[in-house]
């Protein structure tokens, strides 16, 4: 699945983005104490969001760290980003 858009929500821990896949499919990606995950919502707008949980990738990679780079997560997650991908709000290097 390929990002065209992401957002950095959070600037520390937990590492999280608003993201938008080539289809205009909304992703809400999140790391904390080392664990990732990709779920898959309407809207960024949290009242549009139903009570189940089915992430669409998750991971534990040990480390209960809280922080990770886009390009890490993306890497981990399978997901990449897009040619021509808008980043935003991601710190230089990230």
């Amino acid at each position: 699945m390929q990002i065209v858009r992401a957002v950095r929500t959070c600037p520390a821990c937990p590492s999280q983005w608003d993201a938008w896949t080539t289809d205009g499919q909304y992703l809400y990606l999140r790391y904390r104490h080392g664990i990732g995950s990709v779920e898959q919502h309407p809207s960024p707008d949290l009242d549009t969001w139903g009570p189940e949980y089915a992430p669409l990738a998750e991971w534990d990679d040990g480390t209960g760290n809280g922080e990770i780079s886009l390009t890490e997560f993306l890497a981990t997650s399978g997901l990449t980003l897009a040619p021509g991908a808008t980043v935003e709000g991601e710190p230089q290097g990230g």
